[in-house]
């Protein structure tokens, strides 16, 4: 019998509903929405392809986004996907060491054979590419050993320059790992990971990687769906940010990037005119930067095309699709130097253009970019989510394109 991604979402909404003690017409209600659309969801009748709506969902029932979503998605029979998986209790264990050492703790010994502070700090701008390629096996492949090897370092060198490099390579490293973890569907893990990078931004005293903190702080927030923590992290780690943003192009191009993470948070909880007038903030910050600027090294890939794409989200979030995908005009999206801000794009265009009912151009979009990032497309909940709706409505001119895309995600059992 076939099983789709709105089966199992919708039999734990009923679930997450039931213990949270509300009938279906209690749930609709605070909710905003009719007895029978909470009917037809929980019946899997009705697709939800929004993160708003889900994140709404999870506040009122009080229950993980993630769990409501079902991550993480193990994909078996796909090349290389399960070997993605496999390396998380390695970082588990790495990152708990990591933690450790960052706390000081006396008689701690290497537990690996030392390595140029210089080879490290290489590795970790390698990990911070493999990781903006899309590519998370090959990602969560290397975190294990380069985060074993970066507190080996910090064990090794005590004091001085070399110190401090190890120890902005851990700050790289850390962040990477949670992003990594995230889309990979490991958001508490991911959350040790950003405080593994705290403990290193804190040691280096350094005002704009603190904020670049903040930062990863909120992505593991919105993960979790907890839309007014992310913006309280924003806001507090903006006002930080302030007597820096006129004399450093990196903290502008922070102050940017939190922007755009409340505008998100407000776009998830619904609240259009602030997130319009956050996406407009976020715009005046990337035009008192270069042209061509996108904010790599930092991990953001903050510039105007970046703004372009979250405005994108924006739209499809809250059901403004047209807007999102022409808000950010003489920019072309595809500029952002990054595959996995691109493929995250371009799954949020398709999700444009499934609400635009351009329903056989959603369905191209969503296989163009699984050709060149499968396992990113296949495993992303919301694109996984897009096909399920695509199959209900049925879209006979690209039935095949579908029928594939159902069939590497694993829609149907």
């Amino acid at each position: 019998m076939p099983q789709s991604l709105q089966d199992h979402i919708g039999h734990r909404l009923r679930v997450a509903r039931i213990a949270a003690g509300l009938t279906q017409q209690e749930f609709a209600g605070l909710m905003g929405r009719s007895g029978r659309w909470a009917e037809d969801v929980e019946a899997g009748r009705l697709t939800v392809d929004r993160l708003s709506v889900l994140s709404s969902a999870a506040r009122i029932c009080d229950v993980d986004l993630v769990w409501l979503l079902g991550q993480p998605y193990r994909l078996a029979g796909q090349a290389g996907s399960a070997d993605a998986h496999c390396h998380v209790p390695a970082i588990r264990s790495a990152l708990r060491r990591a933690n450790l050492v960052l706390s000081g703790h006396p008689g701690l010994s290497p537990v690996a054979t030392p390595v140029a502070v210089t080879d490290l700090a290489s590795r970790a701008r390698d990990a911070n590419r493999i990781r903006q390629s899309a590519d998370l096996v090959g990602c969560a492949r290397l975190l294990p050993a380069l985060l074993e090897d970066l507190t080996t370092g910090l064990v090794v060198h005590e004091a001085g320059a070399a110190r401090e490099e190890a120890m902005r390579a851990l700050l790289s490293v850390a962040r990477t790992g949670r992003q990594t973890l995230n889309l990979l569907g490991y958001p508490d893990l991911a959350w040790v990971a950003s405080e593994v990078a705290a403990g290193a931004a804190t040691a280096l005293g350094d005002p704009v990687a603190k904020a670049e903190v903040a930062w990863d702080r909120c992505g593991a927030m919105l993960h979790h769906g907890s839309l007014e923590e992310t913006e309280v992290i924003a806001a507090a780690a903006l006002k930080d940010l302030e007597p820096y943003v006129s004399r450093d192009q990196g903290a502008l191009a922070m102050a940017g990037a939190l922007t755009l993470r409340q505008v998100i948070a407000a776009a998830r909880a619904g609240r259009t005119e602030d997130a319009w007038s956050l996406t407009e903030a976020a715009l005046e910050y990337a035009e008192r930067l270069p042209e061509s600027f996108h904010d790599v090294q930092r991990q953001t890939v903050f510039g105007r095309a970046n703004v372009a794409v979250h405005a994108t989200e924006v739209g499809v979030e809250i059901e403004e699709p047209g807007k999102g995908l022409s808000f950010v005009r003489g920019v072309d999206a595809a500029s952002v130097p990054s595959k996995e801000r691109l493929t995250h794009h371009e799954i949020d265009r398709a999700r444009a253009l499934r609400q635009m009912n351009k329903n056989g151009e959603a369905i191209l979009t969503l296989r163009a970019a699984a050709v060149k990032a499968p396992h990113y497309v296949y495993a992303h909940p919301m694109a996984r989510a897009t096909v399920d709706d695509l199959v209900r409505v049925g879209v006979p001119s690209e039935a095949a394109a579908l029928s594939t895309l159902v069939r590497r995600m694993q829609l149907v059992a």
